[in-house]
């Protein structure tokens, strides 16, 4: 695995990554804000195929927008990050679906999670996100958006801090596993 944009503080071991997101580390274009920000912490393999990836996380979210989950990419204009973000004191489910400009969506959550497990399936020119907040739960879609079916991909943990600097995010359990071509 290799990195876009190495944190100063990060980890593997045991089968777990730790990133300290950096203040000022985010993913993001244009849309509503006018910015570009492409920043953000991203521990990345190839996939090669159609997949599917899945990860467990576990962050001390902190400051507004502390973000942590998984990134698909294709470059710097056709992305997706979706996991946990901590937005005005709430956490919420969180998928940015990028094609040039960023496409923000949400879920609230009743209380924050102990954890999020997150699964990305691509499938020729789609992105499914799922998640759950306890490891026997059945799954929710939060989202299903094109993908431009170009290939290869870079697919992992993501994390980033807009605002300040200092929370750290685990990740457990990563997996990734190519699809039968259809």
């Amino acid at each position: 695995m290799q990195w876009l944009n190495e944190p100063q503080q990060w980890s593997f071991s045991d089968d777990v990554l730790s990133i300290t997101a950096e203040t000022k580390s985010d993913f993001w274009r244009t849309t509503h804000y006018g910015f570009i920000f492409d920043s953000g912490h991203f521990y990345y393999q190839v996939a090669e195929n159609n997949f599917n990836c899945s990860v467990r996380v576990k962050a001390n979210y902190q400051n507004q927008y502390d973000q942590a989950g998984l990134m698909v990419r294709l470059d710097e204009y056709n992305w997706l990050k979706c996991g946990i973000e901590y937005v005005d004191g709430i956490y919420h489910v969180s998928a940015v679906l990028t094609l040039e400009h960023s496409d923000w969506s949400v879920v609230k959550l009743a209380e924050a999670p102990e954890e999020l497990w997150l699964t990305v399936t691509r499938n020729g020119d789609t992105l499914q996100v799922l998640y759950a907040t306890e490891a026997d739960a059945t799954p929710t879609m939060v989202r299903l958006g094109y993908f431009p079916p170009a290939l290869p991909v870079q697919v992992g943990p993501m994390a980033a801090a807009p605002i300040q600097s200092g929370f750290t995010a685990e990740f457990r359990d990563f997996r990734l596993e190519a699809l039968a071509q259809e």
